[in-house]
C-alpha cells in the first residue's frame, strides 16, 4: 500500500479499496502501540460530518476513540454574545446572520424568538449580502452578526476594509481555533494523545502555527482534509505519530495547506481583529480566543457604535431542560452525544435545546442525521 502521505497527494478522494488498506493500516498501528483506548480528537464539525456520513467509525478499531472537540463555531457561540444581538433586535435594529444562528439560545431567547416577536432578522450566507441589505434599507440600522473561524473572520475582514455602508455595523462573535486546542491540550485530565487540525482553516494559518503548541503539550498534530480518503489517511498518520512517541506536525493536505498559510488573508484578518479573552460557550475562558474589531475599526463595531440595553432581556426564563444540557462536555471531548438524557428526547433538529443540536456542525445535530458509532456487522452478507 503507499504510504498515507503518498495517498494525501493524490486527487482521487472515494476509492473503496484503498478505504480498506487505510483501515486495516489503522487497525495495525493502534494494536503495535500495546494499550487501549487510543484517544484522538478533532475540532472541526466538517471532519465529523465525513466521519459520521460515511460509517468511517464502523471502519475504526474499536481501541481507537476519535472524539470532536470544540470544532463548531455555532455550538461555542456564548450566550452573552447571542443576548446581544437579540437586544439589538428588539432595538430596532436589522439583524443579519447565517443560518444556524437563529436556532441558537441566549440567556432565555433566541433570534428566532426576537423574529417571532416582530424583530427584523434577516438569514444571509456572505458579509457581501449583509453589504447589500444595508444598502437595501438605507434608512435603517442594519447589523452584521458575524460569527465563524479564521476561515469566515477572513471575508468578514475583507468586506470591512473594501468599505462598509454607513449604515452596516459588525457584532463579531468571531472566534480563533489554535488557543481552544491549547485550553483542552492542558486540560488536567485530558486524554487526548493527538489532534487532527482542519484543513480550511490551516489553509488561511498555514500548518506551521502548531508547532509550538505540539512541542509545548508533546501532542501530535496532524492537518487533514475532508474526504473520507482524507481522513483515514490523517487518522493512520496521527496513529503513527502517537506510537513512536513523536511531537510533531505533519501536513496531509498538501494540495491546499502550506506551511506559511495564506499570507495575504493572513494579513487582512490582523488588520482588522485582534485576538481577545473571551468564553466559549459550555467550555471555559479561552485566552486569545476571541476575535474582536480593532480600536480604528470602531465606527463599524456595534458594540461601540449603541449602547447595547441587556436589560430589557431580563425577566426571562431560560428553559428548564438547559440545566441537563451536557454541550460544553460534548464540546470539550468528555462526552459523546448519546451520553446526554436529552439526546434525540426533549432535544431535536426540530426543537433544540443546546447549541451542538442546532448547527449543522455540530456533534449532536451530525449523530442525529447520520448516527455516531453505526455498528455494520452484517451488512452485505
Amino acid at each position: 500500500m503507499q504510504s498515507p502521505e503518498a495517498l494525501a497527494r493524490e486527487l482521487k478522494f472515494r476509492d473503496p479499496e484503498r478505504a480498506r488498506a487505510l483501515a486495516e493500516a489503522l487497525r495495525r498501528e493502534v494494536a503495535a502501540i500495546g494499550r487501549a483506548p487510543v484517544q484522538l480528537m478533532h475540532v472541526c464539525g466538517t471532519h465529523e460530518q465525513a466521519i459520521a456520513r460515511f460509517g468511517l467509525r464502523a471502519a475504526f478499531p474499536p481501541d481507537l476513540h476519535v472524539i470532536m472537540g470544540p470544532g463548531c463555531p455555532v455550538c461555542i457561540t456564548d450566550m452573552p454574545e447571542v443576548d446581544e444581538a437579540v437586544a439589538l433586535c428588539l432595538d430596532g435594529k436589522r439583524v443579519c446572520t447565517y443560518g444556524d444562528m437563529l436556532k441558537v439560545p441566549g440567556t432565555a431567547r433566541s433570534l428566532g424568538d426576537a423574529q417571532a416577536e416582530g424583530g427584523k432578522v434577516e438569514v444571509i450566507y456572505s458579509p457581501t449580502q449583509a453589504m447589500e441589505l444595508a444598502r437595501k434599507h438605507p434608512g435603517e440600522e442594519v447589523v452584521f452578526f458575524a460569527t465563524g473561524f479564521e476561515t469566515t473572520a477572513v471575508t468578514t475582514a475583507a468586506a470591512i476594509l473594501q468599505g462598509l455602508p454607513p449604515n452596516l455595523s459588525v457584532l463579531s462573535a468571531h472566534k480563533y481555533v489554535p488557543p481552544a486546542m491549547e485550553v483542552v491540550a492542558g486540560m488536567p485530565d485530558s486524554k487526548v494523545e493527538g489532534f487532527l487540525a482542519a484543513g480550511h482553516a490551516a489553509a488561511i494559518t498555514g500548518w506551521a502555527i502548531f508547532e509550538p503548541m505540539a512541542a509545548r503539550h508533546r501532542l501530535p498534530i496532524v492537518v487533514a482534509g475532508f474526504e473520507p480518503l482524507d481522513v483515514l489517511a490523517a487518522l493512520v498518520k496521527l496513529v503513527e505519530l502517537v506510537k513512536e512517541r513523536r511531537p510533531e506536525v505533519v501536513n496531509m493536505y498538501p494540495r491546499v495547506v502550506t506551511r506559511d498559510g495564506n499570507r495575504p488573508a493572513l494579513a487582512m484578518l490582523q488588520r482588522v481583529f485582534q485576538m481577545d479573552g473571551g468564553r466559549w460557550r459550555g467550555i471555559a475562558h479561552i485566552p486569545d480566543g476571541n476575535l474582536r474589531l480593532r480600536d480604528e475599526y470602531a465606527a463599524v463595531d456595534a458594540r461601540r457604535r449603541f449602547a447595547i440595553d441587556l436589560g430589557r432581556l431580563s425577566g426571562q426564563a431560560p428553559r428548564q431542560e438547559a440545566a441537563l444540557c451536557i454541550c460544553g462536555l460534548i464540546m470539550s471531548g468528555q462526552k459523546v452525544p448519546t451520553d446526554c438524557t436529552l439526546y434525540g428526547k426533549e432535544c431535536t433538529p426540530e426543537a433544540p435545546v443546546g447549541a451542538c443540536m442546532v448547527s449543522s456542525e455540530g456533534s449532536c445535530r451530525i449523530w442525529h442525521t447520520y448516527g455516531g458509532v453505526p455498528d455494520l456487522r452484517g451488512v452485505g452478507t
